[in-house]
C-alpha cells in the first residue's frame, strides 16, 4: 500500500471512530474530544494529497471541508455506527472467453460493471441488475469471486467494500447506459481497452474464472495483528 493510501486509510479510520462516538455519546465533553479527533483526521486526509501537512488556504479549506462533511452525516444511535459503503461488481464472461467491460462516464476508465448496493436487493441481485442497466446484457450469477477492501487496494478514497461476482452472459444486446457509461464492449484478454482501472489487480483473476480455472474466493488476508491491543491486554 502506498504512503498516500495509508494516510487516507488512517484518516477514514479515525473519522469513523469519532463519528460513531458522536452518534452514541450523550456526554458533552466526550463529544468535544470526538470532534477534535475529526479535526486531526481531516488534517491527515489533507496531508494525503501532498505527503505533508501543507500550509496555506488550500490545505486549511480541505481540512474544514472534510471535517464539516463528516459532522454533517453523523447519525444517532445504531444509525450513527459508521461502516464502509458496499459496491457490487460483476465479471461477466461469454462463450468465446471474453470479458464484458464498461467505460465509466465519471472517469473515462474501463472496468467491469459495478455499482452501489441497493436496499431491498441481495448482492447477487444487484450484480444482475447493474449488468443489465449498464450494458444491456442479461446474465446469471455463478459464484462470488472476490471481497475487497477498496481503501487497502488503493482504488477508493472512501471506506468501501467491493463484492465481485463471476457471471455468465445469457442474452441481450450491448447498449451503454447513457448517463453511466461512455462505451461498452466484449474484450479478449490480449486486447483489453485503455485506460484500464487497476487491471493488474483483477484481470488475471477474472480470466481464470471465465476459463473455469479458479474456484477460490479472493479476499484480503487479515493483517497480523489485526489491531494492537493495549499493553497487558488479553
Amino acid at each position: 500500500m502506498s504512503r498516500e493510501a495509508e494516510l487516507i486509510r488512517w484518516s477514514e479510520a479515525l473519522a469513523g471512530i469519532a463519528r460513531t462516538g458522536l452518534g452514541f455519546t450523550e456526554n458533552r465533553f466526550e463529544a468535544e474530544r470526538y470532534e477534535e479527533i475529526l479535526e486531526i483526521a481531516a488534517e491527515i486526509k489533507a496531508a494525503s494529497f501532498d505527503g505533508r501537512l501543507a500550509e496555506g488556504t488550500g490545505s486549511q479549506q480541505m481540512v474544514e471541508t472534510a471535517r464539516t462533511e463528516w459532522l454533517r452525516i453523523v447519525g444517532s444511535g445504531v444509525a450513527g455506527y459508521v461502516t464502509p459503503k458496499v459496491a457490487i461488481g460483476a465479471v461477466v464472461g461469454d462463450d468465446d472467453g471474453r470479458i464484458l467491460l464498461i467505460q465509466r462516464a465519471d472517469s473515462g476508465v474501463w472496468l467491469y460493471p459495478t455499482g452501489w448496493a441497493d436496499v431491498g436487493y441481495s448482492p447477487s441481485e444487484v450484480a444482475v441488475k447493474e449488468v443489465r442497466e449498464e450494458t444491456g446484457i442479461r446474465c446469471e450469477v455463478l459464484r462470488p469471486l472476490a471481497i475487497i477492501d477498496g481503501l487497502r487496494a488503493g482504488f477508493s478514497r472512501i471506506p468501501l467494500y467491493s463484492i465481485v461476482f463471476h457471471c455468465r452472459a445469457t442474452g441481450g444486446e450491448l447498449a451503454a447506459h447513457p448517463q453511466e457509461c461512455l462505451d461498452v464492449g466484449w474484450f479478449d484478454r490480449d486486447a483489453l481497452p485503455q485506460p484500464l482501472a487497476n487491471g493488474d489487480q483483477w484481470s488475471e483473476l477474472a480470466f481464470r474464472a471465465i476459463d473455469g480455472e479458479n474456484d477460490e474466493l479472493h479476499f484480503d488476508e487479515p493483517r497480523r495483528p489485526v489491531w494492537k491491543r493495549p499493553s497487558g491486554g488479553q
